[in-house]
């Protein structure tokens, strides 16, 4: 007689990021449709799909960077807070990183990362100065330190947005197409970073055209059209047969390009 399988009666973690029926419009436009998505911890999320799709807004309402007209957000069982005090606190607790690098020019780069930290989080000096170190040694420009942004290339000050995104201690960190603004030769140096963060474990939720990448980094693949989430998949199933005719097309485009 083969026995019954034990049921696992241990409950399943809440997820970390909920967003439901959430809706966005810039004017007349519906940027944003009904979106329902929930995010584990440790989950790492790709979001693809054609320009205008609203991928980009989708990550952004995430820290309330874009604000939603109806629907619900919550961060680890708590609604996104509107503005002032609780708002910093929350964008404390989620890293993002953006298309172009957005550090401060007149900072070193070991400032850049030591800063919020200390304003924010408000950290002693001397463990935000440790924490900064080992951080940029982490994303492969530790010997960068004393320099200015200026004097860095475009994927080395990617990889300094990285680290002094993670000097927070996020509990997700968003990504924006955070190589689109790279020369070819310094996507993969970025994305190398990228990938090593998942396999650390960190909550991720990606907004990318490197489908590489979202092959070989991505728990799952949201593929987005006309502000709705049309499917969604892992990685292997969505490229190798993705169900709608939507994300068929899109694929079509860029895999055989």
């Amino acid at each position: 007689m083969t026995e019954k399988p034990v049921e696992d009666s241990t409950p399943a973690a809440a997820p970390l990021v909920v967003l439901s029926k959430v809706n966005k419009h810039y004017g007349a436009l519906h940027v944003l449709q009904d979106i329902d998505l929930e995010i584990s911890q440790g989950e790492v999320v790709v979001l693809i799909g054609p320009s205008g799709s609203g991928k980009s807004t989708l990550c952004r309402t995430i820290n309330r960077l874009e604000t939603v007209d109806s629907g619900t957000i919550t961060l680890s069982g708590r609604p996104l807070p509107a503005e002032g005090r609780e708002l910093a606190r929350l964008r404390a607790e989620v890293g993002m990183v953006f298309q172009s690098f957005n550090l401060f020019a007149h900072k070193t780069v070991l400032e850049n990362v030591v800063l919020a930290q200390v304003k924010v989080r408000k950290v002693v000096r001397s463990h935000a100065v440790k924490t900064a170190r080992e951080l940029l040694e982490r994303v492969g420009v530790g010997a960068q330190a004393d320099k200015y942004p200026a004097q860095l290339s475009g994927g080395q000050q990617q990889r300094v947005a990285i680290a002094r995104a993670l000097a927070m201690k996020p509990k997700v960190m968003l990504f924006d197409e955070p190589t689109s603004a790279l020369d070819p030769e310094m996507v993969n140096e970025v994305l190398e970073v990228m990938r090593q963060l998942a396999a650390d474990g960190m909550t991720m939720v990606v907004v990318t055209h490197e489908m590489g990448f979202a092959r070989s980094a991505a728990n799952r693949v949201l593929f987005m059209a006309d502000g709705k989430i049309v499917e969604q998949n892992t990685p292997d199933a969505f490229f190798t047969a993705p169900r709608s005719d939507r994300a068929k097309d899109f694929l079509s485009k860029i895999l055989h390009h």
